[in-house]
């Protein structure tokens, strides 16, 4: 599992030097060095792309609920913080990088950097799955909009979930835009909901993208 999120840690740093973001071409070619590395001696064979640390966070929560170890079976599980970086992690990572498998899930308005990201990594196209809006709202609707707010009392968020119900802003939405854009208001609390949405899914209400998903890992 430790093995596992150094390849992650490292495919990130490598991805991040190529962009610049590290201002290192040495700390890049560093990083890359260690990815190959770590894919050659681990049985890593194929690579989850998400958006975001959000879709990280149900993806790993939705796995723990299946007794899956997504780690030893193999999978490294990569949230590459925005869907504008795809290109650069499935080219490295795919048929001409270092040939492994790539799958993902990512939003619906974001299905075109994909689309070219795959391409340009001479994956297979459509090997990831799309959201309608986005996982949020994807597991929101399964869960119906009382259920969340049910959750969101739970957590402990009730009012500030009521405070910001009642901004002028707000209505003009549905209550299902509504909570959506609750979620996203403060930092973190995405990501926490990520874990806590499907974590009380009913078995058989898992959102097709994401249960396609875990069906072709």
């Amino acid at each position: 599992m430790a093995d596992m999120v150094a390849f992650g840690d490292a495919v990130t740093a490598w991805a991040a030097g190529d962009a610049g973001g590290l201002g290192d071409v040495g700390h890049a070619g560093e990083a890359a060095d260690t990815a190959r590395e770590l894919a050659a001696r681990l049985p890593v064979r194929t690579v989850v792309l998400l958006e975001g640390a959000s879709d990280a966070e149900a993806v790993d929560a939705l796995a723990v609920r299946r007794g899956r170890n997504l780690a030893a079976e193999g999978v490294c599980v990569l949230p590459m913080g925005g869907a504008m970086s795809v290109a650069r992690f499935a080219g490295f990572l795919g048929p001409r990088g270092l040939g492994l498998r790539l799958t993902g899930l990512c939003d619906e308005a974001e299905r075109g950097f994909y689309e070219r990201g795959w391409e340009r990594a001479g994956a297979p196209p459509q090997g990831f799955f799309v959201c309608a809006a986005d996982l949020e709202d994807e597991l929101i609707r399964a869960l119906g909009v009382a259920r969340v707010h049910e959750l969101v009392r739970d957590e402990g968020d009730d009012r500030a979930l009521q405070t910001f119900l009642r901004q002028p802003a707000q209505r003009g939405r549905t209550a299902q835009q509504q909570v959506r854009r609750f979620l996203g208001t403060k930092k973190g609390r995405k990501i926490r909901y990520g874990r806590v949405l499907v974590e009380a899914l009913d078995p058989g209400r898992v959102p097709a993208p994401l249960d396609g998903l875990f069906a072709s890992l």
